[in-house]
C-alpha cells in the first residue's frame, strides 16, 4: 500500500515551485499600518478653536444621559417595590408580572422626570456659555443653579432658592469630579 500525499501539502514540495505569500514584501509594523489620530479631526479650522460640543449635541447628550440614569434608577426602585409587595401565595408568573410592571412604570416615570431636568440643564448651560462666551466651572454651576430654580419655581420663591442652591452644588460637584477623574485616573 502506497502512501498518498495530497497535492500542495508541506511534506512534498517541489523545489522548482514556491508558494505565494502576499505579505512577504510588507515589512511594516502594525502600529504604522493603523496610525489613527488621537485628537478629533475638524473640517474647518474655526471648529478647532472651540473645544466644546455644540448646543444641539449638548442638549442630546445631557437629556439622553439623564433619561437613561433616571430609567435605570427608577427600574431599580420599582424592582424593590415589587419585591416588597409580593405575597406568599403568588405564583411565579404573577411575581414576574409584578416585577416587570412595577419596574417599567417606575423606570418610565423617573426617566421622564430626570430627563426633563437634563433638558433644562442643557438649555441653561448652553445659554450661559453663549451669554458669557466662556465655558468653565462657573458656567456649569450657574446652569445648575438656574435648573434647580426653574424646576421648583411653581412651589414658591423659598423652594426655588433652595433647589437652585442644591442644583448649583450638584453641578459644581459633578464638574469637579469629572476634572478629578481626568487628572488622576489613567484612561
Amino acid at each position: 500500500m502506497s502512501r498518498h500525499t495530497p497535492v500542495g501539502s508541506d511534506r512534498e514540495r517541489d523545489p522548482e515551485t514556491r508558494l505565494y505569500n502576499p505579505y512577504a514584501e510588507l515589512n511594516l509594523p502594525a502600529q504604522n499600518l493603523y496610525k489613527l489620530p488621537t485628537n478629533p479631526e475638524f473640517l474647518f479650522s474655526e471648529e478647532s478653536i472651540h473645544q466644546r460640543r455644540s448646543w444641539g449635541e449638548n442638549l442630546t447628550f445631557y437629556t439622553g444621559t439623564a433619561y437613561l440614569a433616571g430609567s435605570v434608577s427608577g427600574a431599580a426602585i420599582g424592582l424593590f417595590s415589587a419585591f416588597k409587595s409580593m405575597e406568599k401565595g403568588d405564583t411565579l408568573k404573577l411575581k414576574v408580572n409584578r416585577v416587570l410592571n412595577s419596574s417599567g412604570h417606575s423606570g418610565r416615570s423617573w426617566g421622564n422626570r430626570v430627563g426633563v431636568i437634563g433638558l433644562i440643564y442643557a438649555g441653561m448651560e448652553s445659554g450661559v456659555v453663549a451669554a458669557t462666551d466662556r465655558d468653565d466651572v462657573w458656567s456649569s454651576v450657574a446652569a445648575g443653579l438656574g435648573t434647580g430654580a426653574v424646576c421648583r419655581a411653581a412651589r414658591g420663591i423659598r423652594s426655588a432658592a433652595v433647589a437652585g442652591a442644591i442644583g448649583g452644588l450638584a453641578a459644581g460637584a459633578a464638574v469637579a469630579a469629572k476634572q478629578a477623574v481626568k487628572r488622576y485616573v489613567p484612561i
